[in-house]
Parts: structure tokens; sequence; C-alpha cells
């Protein structure tokens, strides 16, 4: 297939990107290279494509010299004159949404940024897939969605009705008009509701890259809620597999639907949403000592008070995943942060040589 990955130069898009291309498929990744967080990282990965740097530029394609089946382009989903223009082009057969303005915290700060990624890029993707007759539209939803639910754990039957930051608002908002496309241009979507993924080439932006700076420049770690908070970590390769499952079996209408008893997950409408996460969660505190293990340096522990936008645990219902598409996520927590630390120490160690070679030069 021909498979077009947004937010390609992105943590889960360009782990991704390569999986598909491994595979045998066509890629075009498509990423705008913002500056959220560090841009250097975003090219590392890109550079681990094949993509020279030196080549991208504003709506110009740029060939992999390491994957022949794959390009790379640097392009706003909030261009939709220059969207349209490039995917009609391309004609896709499958788009995968993972691009967005990602963050809970910074979504109370830049609650603009959210509105433009979230919401009008993701239209007009969906703009792109009605009028170029997309096979299949899968997308990246968040665990955030379930605000205030405290059943745990989170099942895709629960209500989502009651988000606590703009992020997550977004983030259910797409399901909404993912649905309605489904229903009016029979488009397949697929949602996934991603909980904590973490690993190699991660985004600095997470808890436990976070943690791991603090800890090997050993500064202090902030830790809120007083430590007493869950969290379902799911490995990189896990989350992958599970995208890769439920990209070969399109969404499709439920016939045993019922308007009177409406499940919440599914639709007449070729429409599916699924949680995407290990379903073992994990203590923070034990997590960090974890962390510590593996670094080798203890942590400097500041205890903070709940933030505002957090909530206490998350925990994916992911039977769905399972009895549908064979989902087996069975990355521990020991060997997901061995394969994160070994990459980190490696990745920041030659870094900082190739600094250190252009202040001699």
């Amino acid at each position: 297939m021909k498979i077009l990955v947004t937010g390609s130069a992105g943590f889960i898009g360009f782990h991704l990107s390569i999986a598909l291309l491994k595979k045998g498929h066509e890629v075009v990744g498509l990423d705008n290279l913002n500056n959220y967080y560090d841009v250097d990282l975003k090219y590392a990965r890109l550079i681990e494509t094949g993509i020279d740097p030196t080549e991208i530029a504003w709506n110009k394609e740029v060939r992999s010299i390491k994957y022949n089946l794959y390009k790379f382009i640097k392009l706003n989903l909030e261009d939709k004159r220059e969207l349209m223009a490039f995917c009609k082009k391309n004609n896709f057969d499958v788009v995968i949404n993972l691009a967005a303005q990602a963050g809970v915290r910074y979504s109370i700060l830049n609650p603009d940024a959210y509105i433009q990624s979230n919401l009008v890029g993701f239209l007009n993707l969906l703009e792109v897939c009605r009028h170029n007759k997309v096979k299949h539209l899968i997308y990246a939803s968040s665990s955030s969605v379930y605000g205030l639910n405290e059943q745990i754990p989170f099942s895709v039957e629960h209500s989502t009705n009651h988000p606590v930051s703009l992020y997550a608002a977004t983030k259910k908002a797409n399901e909404l008009m993912a649905h309605s496309y489904s229903y009016l241009y029979k488009l397949p979507t697929t949602g996934l509701r991603f909980f904590t993924v973490y690993g190699p080439w991660g985004r600095p932006d997470m808890a436990y890259f976070l943690f791991a700076d603090s800890i090997m420049a050993e500064k202090p770690i902030q830790v809120f809620n007083y430590g007493k908070m869950k969290r379902d970590f799911t490995y990189i390769d896990d989350i992958i597999e599970g995208i890769i499952n439920v990209l070969e079996k399109p969404a499709t209408s439920c016939k045993k639907w019922n308007g009177k008893q409406p499940h919440a997950s599914s639709s007449i409408a070729p429409y599916c949403v699924y949680n995407i996460g290990n379903n073992k969660p994990v203590e923070l505190m034990i997590f960090i000592k974890e962390l510590e293990k593996n670094i080798g340096k203890k942590a400097r522990i500041e205890m903070k008070g709940m933030q505002p936008g957090d909530v206490i645990a998350t925990w994916a219902d992911v039977d769905d995943l399972i009895k549908k598409f064979n989902y087996k996520p069975n990355t521990t927590i020991q060997s997901g942060l061995k394969k994160f630390t070994d990459w980190y120490k490696g990745y920041y160690s030659i870094k900082e040589l190739s600094q250190l070679r252009v202040e001699t030069v």
C-alpha cells in the first residue's frame, strides 16, 4: 500500500515509518518540524530514515537514501490548499495521522496551538481522505480523553465527556469529527487511544525522559501528587505492532449496533475506537526506581501536589484489540526501560562528542 504518515519526525511516527517500510509498503512522511521540543532530535530521526536535512524545504518531497520506498515532506496540516494538492498527486491508500500539538500541561499555556493543529489540521485531513477516496484513516487519540472518569481499567465504553485539559478535548473532538465523516462519506476511520508510550527516540517532554535528564545531570526531579500516581506505560514496539495490525483491517459497520443502546466504540458507520496500552499500570515510584537502576544514579526527588489537567491513574482495557487483532503487548517495564536508557546514553554521548568537535573547529 501507499501510506501517508503524518508526524513522521515524531516519536511514534518515526518508528512506524520504519516498520511499514520493512513490510514493503511505500511510505511518505509528513511533518512541520515545529520547535515544541528539541528539533535536533527530530532531524536525527529523519537522518536515521535516510533523509538529508540539507534537502528539506517547505512543500518539497525529499527521497530517502536508505529506503527506496520512503519520501519526506515538510508541510503544515493547517495549509489546506498545499495539503490537498500534495495528497491528490500521491493518491494514498491509507492515511495514519500522528501529527498533533502534544502535551497536557502545554495546552494550558498555549491553547491556540491545539485548535490550529489538532482541530483545523485534522479537519483538513478528513477532507483529503473524503475527496481522494482513501481506504482507511487511522488517527491518534489519547488516554487523556477519559478525564474525570474514575472507573478502571478504562474501557472504550466508558464516558469521555468530562476532559480536564484542552488537549484531551481536542482528541475527543477528533473522534467525533471522524465519526461524522465515517457516517456521511463511508470513510473507514479507526481511532487509537494511546497510553503513555515510551522507548528509544522518545519525546523529551514526557515525564520518563525528563526524569532521565535530571537524574543524569544530578538535578532534582518533580514528582506530582506526592508520587501517588499510576500509569499504563506502553513500550513503543507494542504500540507499533498494534497500529500495523489495525492497518490491515479497516473499520466496518457494526451490524449489531443499536441506536437505542449505542456502543460508544463502534457504529453503523465504518468507525471504531480502541485503547492501545500495556494493560498493566505501574506505580510511578516503582518506575523511577527502575530508571535509577538502569542509569546507575539515585534521583533527587521533590514531591509536589497534583498538577492542573493531570489524572491520578491510567489503565487500558485492551480486550477489543486482543480479540479483533490478536494484540499482545509483552514488553516489561524492566526490559523497556533498559532499552530506553541504553539508547539515551548512546544518543547523548554521540551528540556531546559532535558538539565538542564543532566547538574545537
